[in-house]
């Protein structure tokens, strides 16, 4: 007996050690994420069903109020989109005279939490959104107060999100109130973010606000990251010590959003969003703007060389007699391409 747990604690220890260091398992996790996958809905079944019953059963009155509070809310939700909507179109109208292409809003897709990663040193959840679903690896995963995460783990039903405050993750932000970059990481507290690097003499506050900044083309600009809680200036050391707060729930959110970057161009953005302002001004629908792909680069091909055809040879005993052949003017040289062109 003593034997065969022996034998079975050193594959188990084998078989983690394969798993961190190579990728050899990684085709097994995937299918067993398919069985897995089955676990997490029945043990999420009693919950789903206890919230059923409770939609069903409750009062006339609680729902009658929440109504109302939520046509309140309604009103006051279309009062300040149609104040966003004049300011949008005014940004667009600003980076028209500024030659600019326009902003577009980013597509996304509502995913749900099933599961936490157990390893308390590491920060990562489930959702049950995967690569069948078009999930692609990096992908930002953002709730209803700012940016979670992003997606480092795929499989076909589902995928891992690693968070913002794991140790190993870090993302550019800059403060909102006046532009001021900088990169904020994970510290292992679901609670805490650190800025790095950061000069004692930078002009950051306890309060402002940090947004993504787009750098690195991976988290879109402009969502919320994190509140700054704390700056400590040391005249003695070169950097101050910058700690923030999660924007978002990390703890909390159930309900996430996966955010679907657009791959167009800024000339085709621009182009599109010209097209739909004509249309509009006409009274036409907007066009319907299909999927891009990437386009491959130009291969720049050689100009065809038309083959000089060899001299005949002539008779040695008539060559004094014969008359001197004229030769043919050089043809001009090829056009060069452009691009040839600013090599040189």
């Amino acid at each position: 007996m003593g034997v065969r747990f022996l034998v079975l604690v050193v594959l188990s220890v084998a078989l983690m050690v394969v798993d961190a260091r190579f990728t050899l398992l990684k085709p097994v996790r995937s299918q067993m994420s398919l069985v897995l996958m089955q676990s997490y809905w029945i043990t999420d079944l009693p919950q789903r069903l206890w919230q059923g019953v409770a939609s069903q059963f409750g009062s006339r009155t609680e729902l009658v109020a929440e109504n109302e509070k939520l046509k309140t809310e309604n009103l006051l939700l279309q009062g300040r989109m149609q104040k966003l909507a004049a300011l949008t179109e005014q940004n667009v109208r600003l980076r028209e005279l500024l030659n600019s292409s326009a902003l577009v809003n980013e597509k996304v897709e509502v995913a749900e939490l099933i599961g936490m990663d157990p390893n308390p040193f590491t920060h990562r959840i489930i959702i049950n959104k995967g690569e069948r679903d078009g999930v692609v690896l990096g992908q930002p995963v953002l709730d209803a107060r700012g940016l979670m995460g992003q997606v480092v783990e795929l499989m076909p039903y589902t995928s891992r999100v690693l968070l913002l405050t794991d140790t190993t993750h870090s993302i550019p932000v800059q403060v909102n109130r006046n532009g001021l970059r900088a990169i904020a990481s994970g510290t292992g507290n679901p609670e805490s973010l650190e800025l790095r690097h950061v000069a004692d003499t930078a002009d950051i506050k306890v309060g402002d606000l940090l947004v993504s900044s787009g750098l690195g083309q991976r988290f879109p600009a402009g969502y919320p990251v994190a509140t700054v809680k704390e700056v400590i200036h040391d005249s003695g050391q070169p950097f101050a010590i910058v700690r923030a707060v999660p924007t978002a729930a990390l703890n909390r959110s159930r309900y996430l959003l996966l955010v679907f970057s657009d791959s167009r161009t800024p000339e085709e953005r621009a182009n599109d969003a010209a097209k739909a302002q004509q249309a509009e001004q006409n009274g036409e629908p907007p066009p319907i703007i299909p999927a891009t792909v990437p386009k491959p680069a130009p291969v720049a091909i050689p100009a065809a060389v038309t083959p000089v055809p060899a001299p005949a040879v002539a008779d040695p005993k008539t060559v004094k007699k014969s008359a001197p052949v004229a030769t043919p003017a050089a043809k001009p040289p090829a056009a060069v391409p452009a691009t040839t062109r600013e090599r040189q």
